[in-house]
């Protein structure tokens, strides 16, 4: 392998750019996320006067201070119930991702009760599966720090209740993989939320703060005529010494999360992790700032994919694969962190040798067990007569096999366009990597707007002519514009990571270290030893 030589001028107009149109992008995402931090923090007061840590608060004391964080879907639910885009507030009112905890690695999901009580929005139930998923995955302890006024009735659908039922599902089958689930009760947790706890195999509890019950005071007149007593119904107390739903009881929200630190640490992970350790690595010698610069905001304007991999790969050092053949699919055998890894990235839209190429460079990594690393800017497969007869549909269908098999971990960045099938043979969504970011200027769908525009454009010429009857160009020109808005506004980054279809956007810099953390999570699961059971921890 040999050292990429950079072709990036840093002083030149296009670079700065590229730079300045990066960087209002990634100023807005950081605003976009402070959102949530504003209006949490607009309860402090509220905290402060019954004792308590915000819930940020809650997940820094939980952390180990200065060891890696990476959070997960921050935009979750972002112009999903409120389409404003001017105060639409990301995060569905939970903290969540993976950070350390006593040398531990693990997943935590913050319940945000300083937004709307911890009240579910209608993504909160997707993210909640999704880091149950990633979790089980990667065999990670699950912490969940709950205060929760539970589901908004006011925005009951029976969808939501349905897919609920699929977060009680995973807790069971987490406890029966062998991997431990710890609850810290802040406050309360109702109806549905009572089972977080209940199906946790741990469970710390905040005196007179915690509260767990299926149903409420409030309900439980309404149902019965009884006037229970909150504390006697539901309270820490209680579960402690009458119900036995809690294990530990603590004196406030501090003490409460340094017993499930102890518990963690009680656990000793990492005992049946046996890591080898990697090999010894450089940084890459072009720094990982320059990302800012190195790629175009519009994805139209062309620049080679190898520019980026040489900002993520050790030292910079690269072996192409195949570069003559297919050259617009680029193969790339590199090291990240220590790890070897097989990079696909485009330089354009997959032609049938690029896509064959693909189809043989990922068996071979699956082959030799090196993670796949995707660098997304395609704006699909390449159509037209002589690529139909060149065979488009049958090497295109060999390229998603692969990455639809492929055993090793897969790991995927929208740095671009990800549209129509180029998506799915690049490790896409659909195709279940095991991480999936976007930066700020990615766009993805099945095509971009103006595309869809010109398709729907010639459709309508087409329809007209056949029926000998002339064409409206006003119309033509309010439904061009119509599509152009339609397609482009749901193709931005904010607005499908707000649908959780990746699981996160982050500033471009940022790649190489969330790449490697990604790789020691995959490679940590690969190594890990778990003690599986039939049914799971009952709790008793």
């Amino acid at each position: 392998m040999g050292l990429f030589q950079s072709r990036i001028d840093e002083t030149s107009s296009d670079f700065a750019k590229n730079r300045r149109e990066m960087e209002v992008l990634v100023a807005e995402l950081h605003a976009l996320k402070e959102r949530a931090v504003t209006a949490s923090n607009k309860r402090r007061p509220n905290f402060e006067k019954r004792g308590q840590l915000t819930p940020r608060e809650r997940l820094g004391h939980l952390l180990d201070p200065g060891m890696p964080w990476l959070e997960l879907f921050g935009l979750a639910n972002y112009l999903v119930d409120d389409p404003n885009p001017e105060h639409s507030i990301p995060g569905a009112s939970v903290i969540a991702g993976i950070g350390f905890v006593n040398g531990i690695c693990v997943m935590v999901f913050v319940f945000d009760s300083g937004i709307n009580a911890g009240a579910s929005t209608p993504r909160t139930g997707e993210k909640f599966r999704n880091c149950l998923d990633i979790a089980l995955r990667f065999k990670l302890p699950f912490i969940q720090l709950v205060e929760s006024a539970g589901a908004n009735l006011m925005r009951y659908s029976v969808e939501g209740w349905a897919h609920g039922g699929g977060v009680f599902r995973r807790l069971a089958n987490r406890s029966a993989a062998g991997l431990p689930t710890i609850t810290v009760l802040h406050g309360p947790s109702t109806a549905g939320g009572a089972y977080y706890p209940g199906l946790s195999d741990y469970v710390v509890a905040v005196r007179n703060m915690g509260r767990a019950s299926l149903g409420g005071a409030a309900l439980v007149k309404a149902a019965t005529g009884e006037d229970a007593d909150p504390e006697e119904l539901a309270g820490a107390k209680m579960h402690a010494t009458v119900s036995g739903l809690v294990e530990y009881l603590a004196s406030d929200d501090g003490e409460a999360i340094e017993l499930a630190r102890d518990i963690v640490a009680r656990l000793d992970w990492n005992r049946r992790c046996d890591l080898k350790p990697l090999q010894s690595y450089d940084p890459p010698i072009y720094p990982a700032d320059q990302l800012a610069g190195v790629v175009p905001v519009d994805y139209r304007i062309a620049y080679d994919v190898r520019e980026v991999a040489a900002r993520i790969a050790d030292g910079s050092v690269l072996e192409d694969f195949k570069p003559g053949y297919g050259p617009s699919l680029v193969c790339l055998h590199g090291a990240v962190m220590g790890q070897s890894v097989g990079i696909v990235g485009n330089n354009g839209p997959i032609d049938t040798n690029g896509a064959a190429k693909a189809a043989q460079f990922i068996q071979l990594c699956d082959q030799a067990d090196l993670p796949l690393v995707f660098l997304h800017n395609v704006t699909g497969y390449m159509v037209g007569t002589s690529y139909e007869q060149a065979g488009m549909i049958k090497h295109g269908a060999k390229m998603i096999q692969a990455v639809a098999n492929v055993r090793v971990p897969k790991i995927s960045f929208y740095i671009g366009a990800t549209f129509g099938a180029g998506n799915y043979g690049m490790a896409g969504y659909a195709y279940q990597p095991d991480f999936l970011f976007a930066w700020p200027n990615s766009k993805s769908g099945v095509m971009g707007g103006e595309q869809a525009a010109i398709t729907m454009e010639q459709v309508a010429r087409g329809s007209a002519a056949s029926k000998r009857i002339d064409v409206d160009e006003n119309k033509l020109a309010r439904q061009r514009a119509e599509l152009i808005a339609h397609f482009d506004r749901q193709s931005h980054a904010f607005y499908t990571s707000g649908r959780l279809l990746d699981n996160g956007v982050i500033d471009p810099r940022d790649t190489r270290n969330v790449l490697g953390f990604c790789l020691q999570t995959c490679r940590e699961a690969k190594a890990r030893d778990v003690q599986p059971n039939s049914f799971g921890v009952g709790r008793m």
